[in-house]
C-alpha cells in the first residue's frame, strides 16, 4: 500500500455516499478500477480496505468483496461488502438484476433518442477480444437478452442527456444498446462517439442503486452526483 498517500484516502472518504457495519458505497470517478486486472492499477477494493484499516486502526487483513463492478471509464455508485454474508447475498441478488436490484444510469449521448422514452431489447454478442458487445435485434448463438428502459431527460443544442434504467446486466450493455439506435455516449470511441472526453471517460454516470440491505432487510437507496457538469445541466 506504499502507493496510497494520505491525500488519496481523503479524497476517497470525501466520495463515501453510505456505510454500515456490512456495505460501504463510493461515488467512483472516471478512470478508477473497481478490482485488480492485468494493468496492475490500484483499485478501488483495495484503497477502502486501507481506508477502513487507517480509520478504524485495524492491525489484521481487512475484508472487501466485489458485488458488481463499473467499466473504468464510467463514474458513479459502486458497492463493496464489508463482510463475507453481506457478499454473498448481494452477489445472489446481482445475479437477479432488474428484480432485486435497480440500476439508474445518466447518459450524456450525442443524439437524441426517438422516440424520447420507451424500452429496448436487444441480444447482445460478447467479443473477448475487442472487450466489446454487438447488438442484434434478433436472438443469435450464445447472445444474451439484454433490456432496458430509457427516457430523455433534457438537452441542449450539443448534447442530450438521457436516463437508464437497467433490467438486465450484460457486458457494456448500456453502451452497445444507445448507440445501436444512434444514441451514442459522449466520448465512448469504442461505440462511435466522434470525439474522446479529455479524461478518457465516457460520459455515462451509475446516478443510483437501490436494493435490499443483506442483513437488514430494508430498502436502501444509494445517488451519486456526478462529476461532469454538463449532466447537472
Amino acid at each position: 500500500m506504499t502507493n496510497v498517500t494520505p491525500e488519496i484516502l481523503s479524497d476517497l472518504a470525501s466520495r463515501i455516499l453510505y456505510e454500515d457495519n456490512h456495505i460501504i458505497a463510493v461515488n467512483k470517478k472516471v478512470g478508477e478500477i473497481v478490482q485488480g486486472d492485468k494493468t496492475g492499477d490500484l483499485p478501488l477494493s483495495e484503497l477502502l480496505k486501507a481506508f477502513i484499516a487507517i480509520r478504524d486502526n485495524k492491525p489484521g487483513n481487512v475484508f472487501m468483496g466485489v458485488p458488481h463492478r463499473l467499466d473504468r471509464p464510467v463514474s458513479g455508485v459502486c458497492l463493496f461488502a464489508k463482510t463475507s454474508k453481506g457478499l454473498s447475498r448481494l452477489n445472489e441478488m446481482f445475479r437477479r438484476e432488474g428484480e432485486k436490484v435497480a440500476k439508474t444510469y445518466w447518459a450524456l449521448c450525442e443524439h437524441a433518442p426517438e422516440p424520447a422514452e420507451g424500452e429496448l431489447k436487444h441480444y447482445l454478442l460478447r467479443n473477448e477480444k475487442q472487450n466489446k458487445s454487438y447488438a442484434s435485434l434478433l436472438p443469435k448463438k450464445d447472445a444474451k437478452e439484454a433490456v432496458l428502459r430509457y427516457r430523455l431527460l433534457r438537452a441542449t443544442e450539443r448534447y442530450h442527456l438521457v436516463e437508464v434504467e437497467l433490467l438486465t446486466g450484460r457486458h457494456h450493455q448500456i453502451r452497445c444498446q444507445l448507440s445501436a439506435i444512434g444514441c451514442t455516449i459522449k466520448g465512448d470511441l469504442k461505440y462511435g462517439a466522434k470525439r474522446s472526453n479529455p479524461d478518457g471517460g465516457i460520459s455515462l454516470h451509475a446516478r443510483s442503486i437501490s436494493f435490499e440491505h443483506p442483513v437488514r432487510h430494508e430498502r436502501v437507496t444509494i445517488v451519486a452526483e456526478p462529476f461532469e457538469k454538463a449532466m447537472m445541466g
